[in-house]
């Protein structure tokens, strides 16, 4: 019996596109009979210029592909994982997640200053309030300000004075052939990375097998492993999109690393933790630093975030 053709979801970004078009080349080449079409979904974090606690958090670009699944308009959604919360719908499930690429965010001036190098009062575009804390931490005589739009418009708005700086993930610029463009890669000691950040997300309906079985293929176990501690920790914390969490897992094998922060925006408190364990307990070691943080006061930082 002949294979039915898959869609795959995307957002309508050029970046989105570019990341479910690498996915696609994978899933060819790991399944060369396999039949796909691409669908974009705007996505209302796509719509929106407010800022992503105004409209809502990180979800706002993962509900209408998850709708889509859920209606049967797309078999396969593709995110990066990032943007997703800590759980999927009801009826769907994150089946795959592709190896990480570079986890780390880069600074882009105008200048072409480093962050150490910007001048005081320099205004730093960022509407994460993960990367405006340690922006902070690092140079609390700048000033952070809200920024939107997808990559390509806040490289604009830095290049048309609108902005000093901004502050973007590795990932996404080299996907896009543009890490060349980026002034410095901030070390994780100075920007540890969002949860899930540098990965990519294949999603579906939980109860569809023959889609489940043909993106395993593209599956990544390190990262999958090192993310799931990653997105635990967060869980277990249970901050809202206006707060400031980072975590990065890393993994040799058997053994996985993981780096978790907890801070106040505004550059005041900053909590920071580290555990390793093996890596086949990378959801527990989340918990557990987790917890840890907590019991260093992480609770009220983010209750007064929300």
């Amino acid at each position: 019996m002949a294979r039915r053709e898959f869609t795959v979801g995307s957002r309508g970004s050029l970046l989105a596109r570019r990341q479910t078009e690498l996915t696609l080349d994978a899933l060819r080449r790991a399944h060369p009979d396999a039949r796909f079409q691409l669908r974009t979904v705007t996505t209302s974090g796509d719509r929106s210029q407010e800022s992503l606690a105004e409209i809502g958090g990180r979800g706002v670009f993962v509900v209408e592909l998850e709708r889509a699944l859920l209606d049967g308009e797309i078999d396969i959604a593709v995110h990066s994982l990032k943007d997703m919360p800590s759980a999927s719908a009801d009826g769907l499930a994150v089946a795959a997640v592709t190896e990480r690429a570079d986890v780390r965010d880069v600074l882009l001036s105008r200048e072409g200053l480093t962050l150490a190098a910007l001048p005081a009062g320099a205004v730093v575009g960022t509407g994460s309030p993960r990367r405006a804390a340690q922006l902070l931490a690092a140079r609390p005589d700048i000033r952070v300000a809200d920024i939107r739009g997808n990559v390509d418009t806040r490289i604009r708005k830095v290049e048309d004075g609108s902005y000093d700086a901004t502050v973007l993930a590795a990932a996404g610029l080299a996907r896009l052939g543009w890490l060349d463009r980026a002034t410095e890669i901030l070390p994780a000691e100075v920007m540890l990375p969002a949860v899930g950040q540098g990965a990519l997300a294949l999603q579906l309906r939980a109860a569809d097998a023959e889609a489940a079985a043909l993106v395993a293929a593209v599956g990544h176990a390190p990262t999958e492993r090192a993310t799931a501690a990653e997105r635990a920790f967060e869980a277990r914390l249970g901050g809202g999109c206006h707060s400031a969490i980072a975590a990065l897992g890393e993994t040799d094998g058997s053994r996985l690393r993981l780096r978790g922060l907890v801070a106040e925006v505004a550059g005041g408190q900053m909590l920071r933790g580290e555990l390793e364990g093996p890596v086949a307990e990378a959801e527990a070691l989340g918990v557990r630093l987790a917890e840890a943080l907590i019991a260093q006061g992480a609770s009220a930082i983010l209750e007064a975030a929300s």
